[in-house]
């Protein structure tokens, strides 16, 4: 007898509701709460319906008390609790001895201010004993791919409705055997009301097909099953499509330089680098530098893509193909999360490219229908199952930097776990954040947490937009959720700002517009957990381009910021972006555009017409390009710190003449950067830049002249092209951390400034969070940078969101700190 049942005997017995909201169905937290109440001698029920776990529990309250205790401690490995309300109510007259679990119930609260979102879990990798099971002969489950159990598998992806049982889900279809029922109805079985259960028995059939149709011998590659006959297809050479959890993937060996090639040739995929997948974590370290926390994210329950250091000394192992990721320093791996991943490698030593079944920039495949229209006649074999999917979710991507994880892709395995809101927005409207154009995502707010939606991508392409629209109708419609208020980017042309202003209509509202870098900014306050009312603070937000306060085009903004307003301190310099959209995907037009602007054609021409440079700029249309700049046609002018990279880099020769990918100039120029002048150079030898102010508004700005100056005059030294990027980051670094500082003390009668948020897609590199981050913690600053969602605009609909409810919530003081 425990001592909290002995102390409690002879107590008094109360009743409660208890009930549980968070990530707490379809994890194992109802036999989890069966075990902790039988264990305590608490009478009662457990089950669940469309607002979360409903528990009615008859004991003496010490033990009532010990049970809300272990239900946060004790919750099952993929459970998340935010919150567990107890209600005294009278004692059932049902209620005898011992505890039940129950029927789930279907009733849901309306979804307005003081409703909740239940949160069904994120698709989990294979537990390592479903791993376990499948690899052992002698259990019923042997090499059975779509083994699963509480702790793993489909859950976004196959789930269709709450509350979540088999009846909402894309295993409806398939009736259990004997077997898999008496697991499923034992509270005591870690498969109790797991509900994608199955077996080779009962369940979906995986079978490696040709996707046209034709028949073949499965004996020519296999003596096992289809899985492993997909591995042999892998090691001689083929392009195989496999069913993944969210979609289907497109897999080669990553050695094969031909089959690599022609994986790119298929996806229309010029040089953006490919994922990679290997067995273990053992074998990612053949390629690949592995610390201790990269090894935990590689082996966490979402299993994402990991972005890692390459190995640079020789491995045994066969050399990863140049076309995986041209260009780069680093690999992004992950591991099997599905069956069909663990047994297809069963027996291959190297890694595979596994990629989104799709056409570059387009939504992945989650039918064989999509699968075969796309690739239909380029690709022979397909490892298929026949469980369907219910929405697409693609990989997550993270990386370890400035000594936390970083989320660059926020999906699969993270979404749709909730994310807690700061103090302050307990009594928040609904918001629905429509997102902005690139990398979009959109977030459902309510009081307290906001739910951020599954990577959707650039909606830009058309199939994507009409993902978009989809995937907007499901998430509210799954969660029962009713926005008050609907949020946007200014920007008049995004797609989002355009259909947010629609739907808000229709319902007799306005959509709020919310400023491209204060979203970002204020994303990052939410990420970080920083109060409504702490406040404001010193926010540097960084990336390519959006629509700024004023109308004009932003990127590198530097401001006082909170979640109701952000007041522009200082900014980049504004330079022409020749030729509008072009100069993203041209990046030898924003340095054109840059030297025109900092010393014009004649005195670059004396004093730098020996460099290749010179000679590729010449060749060019000038005249053209001059008139363009000087009556302002197709050239708007954008305080860019993205286009800064763009022109610097194709300055010293990367991606000169055409981008294939977004940020690929600053991708391999943040590859290249020799370590040890970042390590060990005099700091003096980093590039310059100065801070003056704009003669039409005061604003200080930074200002890349003598940073021109520095490059060019390397350039001409012939200094190898790895220095030179070491020595603009390091540079570019200092220049921000110097505006920091100045703007921290400005006009403030009161103490300076002592804690800095970074936003912004620029702060994807690595060796500039690190590098500015770690500089301002050493001057005595408290930094705040992104952890649960990107840094890029993969996390603008979280920044509406809150902004949106900030702005409709009563002010805590007369006006906003920053307005």
């Amino acid at each position: 007898m425990s001592t909290t049942t002995a102390q409690s005997e002879d107590a008094p017995v109360v009743a409660e509701r208890i009930r549980v909201r968070g990530t707490v169905q379809g994890v194992g937290f109802r036999p989890t709460v069966w075990r902790l109440a039988n264990e305590l001698q608490v009478h009662g029920s457990v089950s669940n319906d469309a607002d979360g776990v409903l528990i009615v529990a008859v004991a003496p309250r010490e033990r009532l008390d010990a049970l809300a205790q272990r239900l946060r401690s004790d919750a099952p490995p993929l459970a998340q609790v935010a919150a567990i309300e107890r209600v005294p109510i009278a004692r059932p007259s049902g209620v005898g001895g011992g505890f039940v679990i129950a029927a789930s119930a279907g009733s849901r609260q309306p979804a307005g201010a003081d409703a909740a979102v239940t949160a069904i879990a994120a698709d989990a990798a294979m537990c390592a004993d479903c791993v376990a099971e499948m690899s052992d002969p002698f259990a019923r489950r042997f090499r059975y791919p779509l083994t699963n159990c509480t702790h793993c598998g489909p859950r976004l992806s196959f789930v269709t409705g709450v509350p979540y049982d088999r009846a909402r889900t894309t295993m409806s279809d398939y009736p259990m055997c004997a077997a898999c029922r008496t697991e499923y109805e034992s509270p005591a079985d870690r498969r109790f009301h797991a509900q994608p259960i199955a077996c080779h028995a009962c369940g979906p059939k995986v079978v490696l097909r040709r996707l046209d149709g034709r028949a073949f011998a499965l004996d020519s590659y296999t003596f096992l099953d289809d899985c492993d006959a997909a591995g042999t297809l892998l090691a001689r050479g083929q392009v195989v499509a496999i069913k993944g959890l969210g979609g289907y993937q497109l897999a080669c060996d990553a050695t094969q330089a031909h089959a690599v090639q022609r994986l790119r040739d298929l996806k229309r995929r010029e040089r953006k680098p490919f994922a990679l997948m290997a067995a273990s974590v053992d074998a990612v370290r053949a390629w690949c530098r592995v610390d201790d926390a990269e090894a935990r994210l590689l082996q966490s329950p979402a299993a994402p893509v990991v972005l890692l250091a390459r190995r640079t000394a020789p491995s045994p192992q066969p050399a990863i193909a140049d076309a995986v990721a041209p260009g780069l320093d680093t690999l992004g791996f992950m591991l099997p999360s599905i069956g069909l991943h663990h047994l297809m490698l069963r027996r291959m030593t190297r890694p595979i490219v596994l990629t989104s079944g799709n056409l570059s920039d387009e939504p992945q495949a989650i039918t064989l229908d999509e699968l075969a229209r796309r690739f239909g006649g380029q690709i022979d074999f397909v490892l298929d199952h026949d469980r369907p999917i219910a929405r697409r979710i693609d990989d997550s991507v993270m990386r370890v930097a400035a000594g936390a994880r970083r989320v660059l892709r926020r999906a699969r395995g993270l979404v749709p776990a909730p994310i807690a809101l700061p103090a302050g927005f307990e009594a928040a409207p609904p918001v629905l954040a429509y997102g902005g154009e690139l990398k979009n995502t959109f977030c459902l707010l309510q009081p307290g947490r906001a739910l951020l939606s599954q990577h959707i991508g650039d909606l830009e392409d058309a199939a994507t937009q009409a993902d978009y629209r989809r995937a907007l109708h499901d998430l509210p419609g799954f969660f029962g959720f009713a926005p008050a208020l609907h949020a946007c980017d200014r920007h008049p042309d995004y797609l989002s700002t355009k259909l947010a202003h629609e739907m808000a209509t229709r319902s007799g509202r306005h959509a709020i517009e919310v400023g491209h870098h204060h979203a970002h900014l204020a994303a990052c306050l939410a990420d970080n957990g920083w109060p409504l009312a702490a406040g404001p603070v010193l926010g540097v937000a960084l990336d390519g381009l959006g629509y700024g306060e004023d109308g004009s085009l932003w990127g590198g903004e530097f401001g006082l910021v909170d979640y109701r307003a952000f007041e522009r301190r200082g900014s980049f310099k504004p330079v022409a972006l020749l030729g509008g959209e072009l100069a993203m995907r041209e990046p030898w037009r924003n340095t054109y555009a840059h030297l025109m602007s900092e010393m014009g054609w004649p005195a670059f021409a004396m004093n730098y017409a020996g460099l290749d440079l010179h000679a590729f700029l010449a060749a060019k249309p000038r005249e053209l390009l001059d008139a363009m700049l000087r009556r302002q046609i197709n050239s708007p002018r954008a305080s860019s710190c993205g286009r800064l990279f763009d022109a610097v880099a194709a300055a010293m020769g990367l991606c000169r003449e055409r981008a294939a990918y977004e940020g690929q100039g600053a991708i391999e120029m943040e590859a290249l950067a020799d370590p040890e002048v970042m390590a060990h150079e005099d700091d003096a030898l980093g590039y310059p830049f100065a801070i003056p102010r704009l003669p039409e508004n005061g604003l200080p700005y930074v200002e890349p002249l003598s940073m021109w100056s520095a490059l060019l005059g390397d350039l001409i030294l012939d200094t190898p092209v790895p220095v030179m990027a070491a020595r603009f980051h390091k540079g570019l670094a200092q220049v921000i951390v110097r505006m920091v500082g100045q703007l921290a003390r400005a006009d403030r009668e009161e103490a300076p400034l002592r804690v800095v948020a970074l936003s912004g897609g620029v702060f994807q590199n690595k060796l500039l969070l690190e590098r500015v981050s770690t500089s301002l913690q050493a001057r005595g600053y408290k930094v705040l940078t992104h952890r649960q969602l990107p840094c890029n605009d993969g996390g603008l609909a979280l920044g509406q969101a809150v902004v949106a409810a900030a702005r409709a919530l009563p002010r805590q003081q007369e006006d906003s700190p920053c307005a």
